[in-house]
């Protein structure tokens, strides 16, 4: 059978695929070795290097609005919350989302990444004008060619996100995830929950891309991938239901099962997703990475738009 090249991280909702229990009818997957899996993301966006990726979602719409040649499937592998991922010093004069108006505020890696979008996402709906906000980057965009705002630096060579924290060179951090007795999280811990409560979604992350190439030459397999992972999703939401896995994904999701009533709260295709979806490109245009909006329908393989899983 034909091969797919493909770079995913073993995870709960994936690991029928991993363990090639589960297969795209016709295709067989040979997965990457890439221990870190967003140099994958990075290969992937300026190499096209595998036929079949799991990628962030706004590196992915970043990269097709600058031309990529791949296209998504509505499958949204990685969820997450971002609200407990800015962090301030304990003792610090910052106490509210608000304070940091005309500060500078640490980003790990690119300012271009998901988990970054949402957490900004997070401060500005506790108050914060992000604009307001110098945002100073740990690394460089996977997408080479996206040039950010005005308002957007890098951090001094050689210098960590955490070493500025605490010497008051940055006045909070984002996705540093710093263990320090001296920092802690800015917004309040129920900030996750309420959210969840008040949109019913957990925010997507990473979702599958396949190569326009292939898509091209081969209908049906964008189906055949699609269903594959929605196959292998299923043993994993019975784990979850039946109160296994201590992953801090596992423990994410059996929460918001619980608060939501909700017997998936991993769900794939298009129009279960599309609030959540809607919400990060609304957020990611306010925030200046897209340049203009785009329909949902837009971004993913035609064939796939009416899937479910």
């Amino acid at each position: 059978m034909p091969e797919l090249f493909t770079l995913t991280r073993a995870q709960g909702a994936n690991q029928a695929l991993i363990d090639h229990a589960v297969a795209p009818e016709g295709w067989t997957l040979r997965f990457a070795d890439e221990p870190v899996l967003v140099k994958g993301f990075r290969k992937m966006v300026r190499n096209d290097e595998y036929d079949v990726a799991e990628l962030a979602v706004t590196t992915y719409l970043t990269a097709k609005e600058h031309g990529a040649r791949f296209t998504a499937l509505p499958v949204f592998i990685v969820r997450d919350f971002h609200h407990g991922k800015t962090q301030v010093l304990k003792d610090g004069p910052i106490k509210t989302a608000a304070d940091l108006a005309g500060k500078r505020v640490g980003v790990n890696r690119g300012y271009t990444v998901t988990a970054g979008v949402w957490a900004r996402a997070a401060l500005a709906d506790a108050g914060l004008d992000l604009s307001s906000v110098t945002w100073v980057l740990s690394g460089d965009e996977h997408v080479a060619t996206y040039v950010p705002p005005a308002n957007v630096v890098s951090a001094p060579d050689g210098r960590s996100l955490e070493e500025l924290l605490l010497t008051g060179e940055l006045d909070a951090v984002i996705n540093a995830d710093i263990k320090h007795d001296d920092v802690v999280p800015l917004l309040p811990a129920n900030a996750t929950w309420d959210s969840l409560r008040a949109t019913g979604f957990v925010p997507i992350n990473h979702l599958v891309v396949i190569r326009d190439e292939l898509i091209e030459a081969n209908p049906g397999l964008a189906t055949a991938v699609f269903q594959a992972f929605a196959e292998a999703k299923r043993p994993y939401l019975d784990r979850l239901r039946n109160g296994e896995g201590d992953a801090k994904q596992d423990v994410l999701l059996r929460k918001a099962m619980e608060i939501t009533g909700d017997a998936d709260p991993l769900p794939y295709g298009v129009e279960a997703n599309r609030a959540v979806l809607e919400k990060l490109m609304e957020n990611a245009i306010g925030q200046r990475i897209l340049t203009k909006p785009a329909a949902v329908e837009d971004v993913f393989v035609p064939e796939t738009l009416g899937l479910v899983g």
